[in-house]
């Protein structure tokens, strides 16, 4: 398996992912697909940048499957602060996107951008994501003057939960899927670089990718949108209880990890571990060395 490099220095950038997307009639090639994976600490963050993986995204999801809250909402600023500065320590070649957390920019737009402002001075990130459409037009056009690349996120928008009642599909009435529509075209018209669709039906899915000039980023959207983004531990098989119906698990890390674990705790209480070789020794001359072989 393989992955396509970006151009010239290998470094991707913002302009890179705008010039990813497909336009009416352009052929799709792996060259347009983007791909974008979660990752909230250092070592992860460098695996998946050697990886290929072209967004690593610093998501409010930390929340539920790090810090074990049972929904984004009680995710703090200075908690995305911690962890996107340690991704960003692992991350080189992939951009580094932050998310906006719950309570970061609602209370108004200058403390929105001061925010944003401050993950990406403070935490590294190279673009930060913001929920919502249409109501957040006036952020994501500030932002994007204070030269803040931005990426937006409409549908089922996590930070919405207690207003939309849990975690449902978006958009499945007529009247709902012309609003994500508007909301879609609001965060373009807006200057973000991208958007993220999140549990939508497919077919508005395309449809809204079609109209836009910018990619689109889907989960949960169907196979038509520009690029993909996943949950690290929903991929890797590391979150407890089912998995959500549009991630597929790739590896079931948590059982190895129980299963390592499980052996390590045989060999301790069995005495096998650690072993003579995994011991350290006094030097031959010293006398503490003899008297021990007495």
């Amino acid at each position: 398996m393989s992955s396509t490099p970006p151009v010239g220095n290998g470094k991707i950038t913002v302009p890179d992912i705008l010039g990813r997307k497909r336009h009416p009639g352009q052929a799709v090639s792996p060259e347009h697909r983007i791909t974008c994976l979660t990752a909230y600490d250092f070592p992860t963050a460098r695996l998946l940048d050697e990886s290929g993986v072209d967004i690593i995204l610093v998501g409010d999801s930390l929340g539920m499957v790090v810090l074990g809250y049972d929904t984004t909402l009680p995710v703090t600023l200075d908690e995305m602060l911690h962890h996107t500065r340690a991704v960003h320590r692992g991350v080189h070649r992939s951009l580094l996107v932050a998310d906006m957390p719950y309570g970061s920019y609602h209370t108004g737009v200058s403390d929105g951008v001061a925010n944003a402002l401050r993950l990406v001075k403070e935490g590294g990130a190279e673009a930060v994501k913001v929920e919502g459409g249409e109501r957040r037009l006036e952020l994501i056009s500030r932002m994007v003057e204070a030269e803040i690349p931005v990426m937006g996120h409409v549908g089922l928008t996590p930070q919405s939960f207690n207003a939309f009642g849990g975690f449902r599909v978006q958009g499945k009435t007529p009247e709902a899927a012309e609003q994500l529509l508007r909301d879609a075209r609001a965060v373009e018209a807006a200057g973000a670089f991208s958007v993220v669709l999140e549990s939508v039906p497919r077919e508005l899915a395309s449809t809204i990718t079609r109209e836009l000039r910018i990619p689109t980023i889907g989960i949960g959207a169907g196979p038509d949108c520009d690029g993909q983004v996943l949950v690290i531990h929903d991929a890797l098989g590391l979150t407890a209880g089912p998995t959500p119906r549009f991630a597929r698990r790739y590896a079931e890390l948590g059982e190895e990890v129980k299963c390592a674990a499980r052996e390590y705790c045989d060999d301790v209480r069995a005495g096998r571990f650690p072993s003579d070789a995994e011991s350290f020794h006094l030097p031959a001359e010293t006398g503490a060395h003899k008297a021990t072989k007495r």
